[in-house]
């Protein structure tokens, strides 16, 4: 049997993943995005508790606005038993004390709590009122499937040994092994997707991929967390009071905003204070769980701000966008994303800047081709579309990026046609995976890793 990239892929996961010893490797992120992550459904639903009781997530449950545990209403069955209430999300058992939440009548109700750090010592999770609360220690291994981040974040820029093996193969037989990447790319991709659709359903996940789209690498979590906040079948009611609620949500809009903009945006400005004054009461954000943003170092067009005014105006269209998400081979969802105004934002950069003399696009053809590439079109390829495929391989390649660069070296080095393996977006997704499945995992700088040897069989 010929070997695939999946077998490949297999032949380098570490087996300690799949043990619970800590790994010293695995960098966990901060606490807050360990929430997105778990209200996304990325870690799956069954459990298992300290005590050995089966743990099922029914509902995960709503996001605290205020103090007090980090989610409301969720409900979970213990050992076929359901219980509802609050839930808490820590790094590590001890947090539970270190954050005072073992004095504070507030997480008296809290149904489970969740950590994702084992104890060195037995640790006991306890209330105000002495009872214990359940306690779920999220295994490493599905820590690590969900996450999927590398042991490093760049390898060093030259040829590594693969470049040998993988020069004496065709260019036919390179493109078939490129082929196996990208579509291992895309169900990597896609499972993800699944989950939050299996958790809050198919337009959550549209919902939170267009947010993450229009997020980018700064402020990726940020836009998730308010996509989180805000969902979109909570949205759809509000209409015309939809942007308000955003910037609201975002903490954007505050009582005295209207003095630091220039004449002709303050009008437009009160309006939108005066409509977020009617839901401030339901939806702001208290001091600790508000959302954190990336404000310096971004190009003008893609200040945050644009980017909440651009899901604004698509929540506002969310049938059409929901529609067009369906269609992709046709480019409708394109062309319609390209063509959407806004009176305010398509001349202006911030709320409170000077309005620009020329027409400014609301979202650009890169995010666009982002959000099919890295969202959409790989649930259609998971699902099996043939023409999903055929749309997927059509897309040009973008701008190449620092990690294509290196990957592209290292795999194929001063090959004559290297640049055959540049040309299509998914071209670059392929070299993308590979470079995070064997370059950013091997410690020994290419002298252990097992991709060279497989690849010459391949």
């Amino acid at each position: 049997m010929e070997p695939t990239y999946a077998s490949l892929l297999d032949s380098i996961r570490p087996l300690d993943l799949l043990c619970e010893k800590p790994h010293p490797e695995i960098q966990l992120p901060d606490e807050l995005e360990l929430q997105a992550i778990w209200f996304n459904g990325q870690f799956g639903r069954d459990f298992t508790t300290l005590c050995g009781k089966k743990v099922h997530i029914k509902q995960f449950g709503f996001w605290n606005r205020s103090a007090g545990p980090d989610f409301l209403h969720a409900a979970i069955s213990i050992d076929g038993v359901t219980h509802g209430g609050p839930l808490e999300i820590d790094t590590r058992p001890s947090d539970w004390e270190h954050h005072g939440h073992d004095t504070n009548p507030a997480f008296n109700e809290t149904i489970l709590h969740v950590v994702f750090e084992p104890s060195l010592t037995q640790h006991y999770t306890r209330t105000e009122i002495h009872r214990e609360v359940p306690k779920v220690v999220v295994p490493l291994a599905i820590i690590q499937a969900a996450l999927q981040a590398p042991l490093s974040r760049s390898a060093p820029l030259h040829m590594g040994r693969c470049h040998k093996p993988l020069a004496h193969l065709s260019v036919s037989r390179v493109n078939d092994l490129l082929e196996q990447a990208a579509k291992h790319r895309c169900q990597v991709k896609a499972k993800r997707l699944i989950a939050i659709q299996e958790s809050h359903g198919k337009d959550q996940s549209l919902w939170v991929a267009l947010a993450e789209t229009l997020g980018y690498r700064p402020n990726r979590l940020s836009m998730t967390l308010l996509a989180q906040r805000l969902p979109i079948y909570q949205l759809q009611s509000y209409g015309e009071r939809i942007p308000a609620l955003i910037f609201g949500v975002a903490g954007f809009l505050h009582p005295d905003i209207h003095q630091k903009a220039p004449d002709d945006s303050r009008q437009w400005l009160e309006q939108l204070w005066e409509t977020w004054w009617q839901d401030r009461a339901e939806y702001q954000l208290d001091l600790g769980r508000e959302i954190q943003w990336v404000l310096h170092g971004n190009r003008p067009i893609n200040h945050p701000q644009r980017r909440l005014a651009t899901l604004a105006v698509i929540a506002q269209h969310w049938p059409t966008f929901r529609k067009l998400s369906t269609q992709l081979q046709s480019g409708a969802l394109a062309d319609w994303l390209s063509s959407l105004t806004d009176p305010f934002w398509s001349s202006h950069y911030t709320l409170v800047s000077q309005a620009s003399a020329r027409k400014l696009s609301l979202i650009g053809k890169d995010r666009i081709s982002d959000l099919i590439i890295n969202h959409l079109l790989p649930l259609k390829i998971a699902d099996g579309e043939k023409s999903a495929w055929s749309a997927y391989q059509s897309f040009p390649a973008p701008a190449i990026n620092e990690k294509v660069r290196r990957a592209h070296y290292r795999l194929f080095g001063n090959r004559e046609d290297a640049q055959v393996f540049l040309k299509k977006s998914w071209h670059h997704q392929a070299l993308l995976q590979i470079y995070q499945d064997f370059c950013l995992v091997d410690t020994s700088d290419c002298d252990d890793c097992p991709f060279p040897e497989q690849l010459s069989h391949f």
